[in-house]
């Protein structure tokens, strides 16, 4: 609880987030920050003003009662807490991972301009971790006859879902792998989101009547069409944008060079950190070199640091302070012994005798004027060329939309392949809504979230005549 000096009271710093040695975590798979305590999530939620006009709020995508559930936590009433949240999010186990609170919620928060904001975060993890905690069960067992197809169980889809079968909608959640959740099962390292909290999660939407149908690729073996024929009378498609860019240098296709997607799918997904148990291989190098300075290219580092690598490098065309990751995965890759080198783009792959990658050569950059995102452009050294051993290569730079999204229903696509929608998500088919990174771009978790609760609510809208 704050200090009290005379009649008012004091907001110190906020509770500590409680996390695993660095020497530690490094060499597991375990959670980084294993989250508050009770008393931690009582006391820090005693240091909330309580705005009459909540900044925080609108920071949030999808508009969740901050200020309510934060309340409810200090009246130790947590199951209330927890439907507070889920009026609006049905994943706040998530959400409070993984969203970049820095940049919404708590970098709205009043606190935050003197000193440290609440951690909005960490308490809406709390809520939802603490499922013994009875929150109300939303049951929605009468059903208005409407049924609607959702396409992909990401972040979006699975945000969709739940607002539709909030509304009495029938919803079937058709996904192209054999575990739901998206991106949040197969790109986030069990470190940062353990896959039981995402099974949880989807366990929850089973239980509002969502169907959930795995191993099913729309777009490939079933269309549009062929889902209103079978009933469906709006489609939602939420595919992501999970086509990884390449750097297009020689030697990018030599053994030891992966793409971030496929490398973080084979040990999230596919289990491939616990070979042979499970019979998913993949390359455990010695020094590994990640390209990128995103949060993928972070996951990337962390990943082949708990695979043994003995040094990890990450590579980035700028300098540290342009990284587009959040500063806690920069703080603790570094903290975990990620070494960062900035200004250096790579040139080519070189082969050892046997075929495999062995080195990269580099070249240094220096940054010259902004360009068109704000930030300056890297401009190359010339005569800077230099080589550093390599016997496992990643590249995190980027994604392009799924190149099949228009083979669902015929939408219109933008020049980059992303499907055009209006604000509410509504595509140039008029029952087909789309929403997520396939709109987008790679986003994040909540945004992507918040459009597909927006379409939901255009779809009820539509269906049902309103």
């Amino acid at each position: 609880m704050p200090q009290v000096n005379g009649n008012k009271p004091v907001f110190g710093t906020r509770v500590p987030a409680r996390e695993e040695p660095p020497h530690v975590r490094a060499t597991n798979f375990g959670p980084v920050d294993t989250g508050y305590t009770r008393e931690d999530a009582i006391a820090e939620a005693h240091r909330c003003l309580n705005c009459k006009k909540p900044l925080c709020v609108q920071g949030c995508p999808v508009g969740i009662n901050i200020p309510g559930f934060i309340q409810k936590i200090r009246e130790e009433k947590c199951g209330e807490g927890l439907d507070i949240v889920r009026e609006s999010s049905m994943l706040p186990s998530i959400c409070g991972r993984v969203c970049p609170q820095e940049n919404q919620c708590e970098g709205k928060c009043v606190l935050g301009k003197k000193g440290d904001p609440i951690a909005i975060g960490q308490l809406e993890r709390y809520l939802g971790d603490n499922s013994r905690h009875k929150a109300k069960e939303v049951m929605c067992r009468y059903k208005n006859g409407h049924r609607v197809a959702v396409v992909g169980s990401g972040p979006s889809g699975i945000a969709c879902a739940a607002e539709l079968a909030r509304q009495r909608f029938e919803v079937t959640v058709f996904e192209a792998f054999f575990e739901g959740g998206g991106v949040l099962t197969y790109g986030i390292p069990e470190f940062r989101l353990p896959k039981s909290i995402v099974k949880r999660e989807i366990s929850g939407l089973e239980s509002l009547g969502v169907n959930f149908e795995y191993n099913a690729v729309i777009g490939r073996f079933a269309d549009a069409q062929d889902l209103y024929d079978e009933g469906f009378e709006a489609i939602y498609v939420a595919v992501g944008a999970g086509l990884p860019k390449f750097l297009n240098i020689p030697g990018e296709n030599l053994p030891g060079v992966f793409c971030a997607n496929e490398y973080l799918t084979r040990v999230n997904l596919m289990k491939a950190n616990r070979f042979p148990v499970y019979d998913t291989p993949t390359k455990h190098g010695k020094n590994a070199v990640i390209f990128g300075g995103g949060n993928v290219a972070m996951d990337a580092a962390r990943t082949a640091l708990r695979l043994g690598a003995e040094k990890v490098t990450l590579a980035y065309r700028r300098g540290e302070a342009e990284m587009p990751a959040r500063r806690a995965e920069v703080h603790h890759a570094k903290e975990e012994g990620v070494e960062i080198m900035e200004l250096v783009s790579p040139l080519e792959f070189v082969a050892d005798e046997n075929g495999f990658v062995s080195k990269v050569k580099l070249e240094r950059m220096e940054l010259g004027e902004p360009d068109d995102s704000g930030r300056r452009r890297p401009v190359v050294i010339p005569d800077s060329e230099f080589e550093i051993p390599c016997d496992v290569a990643i590249t995190a730079i980027g994604t392009n939309a799924n190149p099949f999204a228009n083979m669902i229903g015929d939408v219109k696509l933008n020049k980059w392949g992303y499907i055009e929608t209006d604000e509410d998500g509504r595509t140039s088919d008029p029952r087909i809504w789309a929403g997520g990174d396939i709109v987008t771009g790679a986003a994040t978790v909540i945004l992507a979230m918040g459009a597909g609760k927006k379409a939901a609510n255009s779809i009820a809208k539509t269906i049902l005549g309103e």
